[in-house]
C-alpha cells in the first residue's frame, strides 16, 4: 500500500511537470526568445533548440503526460478496491464515486491546473528546468518511436488532407473582435485592428478628397502661376487638367521642379507631368492598396461612371483607414466640426459619411444600407429628404438628428447632429 501510494505520488508531480512543460514552451513569445538568445547559456540552448521543432516538442509532451496519467487510473483503481474491498454495493457506489469524482479532480487540479497557471507566468524559468529531461525523454523508447510515429502521422494527414476554405464575414470578424477585446489591449491598437477588419469593404469614394476640395493647376497657366499656386497649396503632387477638371491629363510632382526654380516664366513645366492613374468610384481601397505599390504610385483620380473626375485619393487617406490620421507639421485640420456636448456635433455638409462615423462614435452600417450615391453628410440628408433642406428644417435616421443649420439654393453648408441616444 505504501509503495502504491509513493508510485501514485510521483505519477501525479510527472503529470504536473508534463502539464506545466507543455504550458511553459508555448508561452514563451519572441521577446523571451531573443533574451534566451542573447544569454547564450546551455540551458538557453536548450530551449531555443526545442523551440525549432514544436510539433516533436508538443508530441513529447502529450505522450509523457498521457502515459502518466493511464498509470494514475490504474493505481487510484488498485489502491480504491484494496481500501474499500467488494462486500457489498455501497462500497461500489462509493469506488464509483471516488474513481470518477475525486481522482479526476485531483488529477485536473493538480495535473493540469495549478502546473499551468504557474508555468505560464513563470515559463522561462520552468522552460530551463525542463529541457534537459524533454531532451532526454526523446530518446527513449516508447517514447521516442511513439514521438516519430505522431510527427510522421501528422505531417503526412496535413499533407495529404484537402485544405477547407473557411468564409468568415467582415460582421463576424468584428463581433470576434469585440469578444477578444482585452483590458490590456490600448483603445489605439483596438481601432487599428477595427480598420483592418473594415479595410476591405470600404470603396474609394468613400476615402476621396472631392473635386471641390482638389487643387489641380490647367494646363495653360505660366510657371509663375504654378509656383504661386504650389507655395498657396502646400501639396507635394498636383493634379493638371485641360479646359475643366474632368480632363485630367497629368501629375506634377513637386520635386520634379526642384532643378528649374530658377527657371523664367516662360518654362515648358508641362513637360514634367507624369502619366495618371485612374480608377472607378467603386474600387475597394485594399485592391488600389495593392496597385499603389505595384505602381509605385501616391495618388489616383478617382473617376464616376461618365468618366468625369470625381475627386483624388492618395496613399495617405488610404493608410489612414488602418491607422487614423496621419499628419504632420504643415497639415491643418481638414474636417471642420465642433463638439458641444457628448451628443450634440456641429458638422460641415461636405464632411465624409466615413469621417463622420469615426467622430460621433456610431456604427454606421444602416446609413451605408440607405444610403445612395452621396458619400458626404449633407447628399446623405439630400437624399433621405428628397430635396435641399433649408435652414432649421431636419432629418431623423437611425437615432440620429440631423438639423441643417446654414443652406443656400445649392448646397447645405452647416448641419447639427443630434445622437438620441447614448452611444
Amino acid at each position: 500500500m505504501v509503495i502504491y501510494f509513493v508510485i501514485l505520488a510521483l505519477l501525479l508531480i510527472f503529470s504536473a511537470l508534463a502539464s506545466g512543460s507543455e504550458s511553459a514552451f508555448f508561452s514563451i513569445g519572441p521577446k523571451e526568445k531573443e533574451n534566451l538568445r542573447t544569454e547564450a547559456s546551455k540551458l538557453s540552448k536548450q530551449v531555443l533548440k526545442l523551440l525549432e521543432n514544436p510539433k516533436e516538442l508538443l508530441a513529447v509532451l502529450l505522450i509523457t503526460n498521457n502515459f502518466v496519467n493511464v498509470g494514475i487510473a490504474i493505481i487510484s483503481s488498485v489502491l480504491i478496491k484494496k481500501i474499500l474491498g467488494q462486500t457489498n454495493n455501497g462500497n461500489e457506489t462509493l469506488r464509483f464515486l471516488i474513481e470518477v469524482i475525486g481522482i479526476t479532480f485531483t488529477m485536473l487540479l493538480l495535473g493540469e491546473v495549478i502546473p499551468k497557471i504557474y508555468s505560464s507566468r513563470n515559463s522561462v524559468k520552468t522552460a530551463k528546468i525542463m529541457a534537459l529531461p524533454i531532451i532526454t525523454l526523446k530518446s527513449i523508447p516508447p517514447i521516442s518511436w511513439l514521438k516519430n510515429f505522431l510527427v510522421h502521422g501528422t505531417n503526412l494527414i496535413q499533407k495529404n488532407a484537402k485544405q477547407r476554405s473557411i468564409k468568415i464575414t467582415s460582421d463576424e470578424l468584428e463581433h470576434a473582435l469585440a469578444l477578444t477585446k482585452e483590458e490590456n489591449t490600448s483603445e489605439e491598437e483596438h481601432k487599428i485592428l477595427e480598420g483592418i477588419v473594415k479595410f476591405g469593404n470600404t470603396e474609394a469614394c468613400q476615402v476621396m478628397r472631392s473635386r471641390m476640395d482638389v487643387v489641380a493647376i490647367e494646363e495653360s497657366a505660366d510657371y509663375k502661376e504654378l509656383l504661386t499656386l504650389i507655395l498657396d497649396a502646400g501639396y507635394s503632387r498636383v493634379p493638371v487638367f485641360e479646359g475643366s477638371i474632368d480632363n485630367v491629363t497629368g501629375i506634377l510632382y513637386i520635386k520634379d521642379l526642384l532643378p528649374h526654380l530658377s527657371k523664367d516664366e516662360d518654362f515648358n513645366w508641362q513637360e514634367l507631368t507624369r502619366k495618371p492613374f485612374f480608377i472607378p468610384e467603386n474600387k475597394k481601397i485594399d485592391d488600389l492598396l495593392k496597385e499603389f505599390q505595384e505602381k509605385k504610385m501616391h495618388m489616383a483620380i478617382v473617376v464616376d461612371e461618365y468618366g468625369g473626375a470625381s475627386g483624388i485619393v492618395t496613399l495617405e487617406d488610404v493608410l489612414e483607414e488602418i491607422v487614423g490620421d496621419i499628419t504632420d507639421e504643415f497639415d491643418e485640420e481638414e474636417i471642420v466640426f465642433k463638439r458641444i456636448n457628448e451628443n450634440t456635433f456641429v458638422f460641415e455638409g461636405r464632411t465624409t459619411l466615413v469621417d463622420f462615423y469615426k467622430l460621433t462614435e456610431i456604427d454606421g452600417k444602416l446609413f451605408e444600407q440607405n444610403k445612395g450615391n452621396s458619400e458626404t453628410l449633407s447628399g446623405f440628408i439630400v437624399e433621405q429628404a428628397g430635396r435641399i433642406l433649408k435652414n432649421n428644417e431636419y432629418v431623423n435616421f437611425d437615432k440620429v438628428k440631423m438639423i441643417v443649420e446654414s443652406s443656400d439654393k445649392r448646397r447645405i453648408k452647416l448641419i447639427k447632429v443630434i445622437l438620441l441616444e447614448e452611444k
